[in-house]
């Protein structure tokens, strides 16, 4: 898959795009995938679309976790 790792989400973050420009880079890239992925016959209805709460929600997971570790 071509996704935004955790290492790429928190480089970007920190280099100063906010965590809603990066939850919809991350969505348009996740959902880019599922249509791919979706053009086989056999996987025509294999996964599902996020939303922007969803990829939002993932996005600050990560940026959470990485705050968390930085200040132990």
């Amino acid at each position: 898959m071509w996704l935004l790792t955790n290492q790429e989400i928190i480089k970007k973050w920190k280099q100063g795009l906010s965590k809603n420009r990066l939850a919809l880079i991350y969505k348009r890239e996740y959902n880019m995938q599922i249509k791919i992925n979706r053009q086989v016959m056999r996987h025509r209805h294999r996964g599902r679309f996020i939303s922007n709460f969803e990829a939002l929600r993932h996005v600050e997971t990560i940026i959470y976790n990485e705050i968390k570790e930085n200040s132990k």
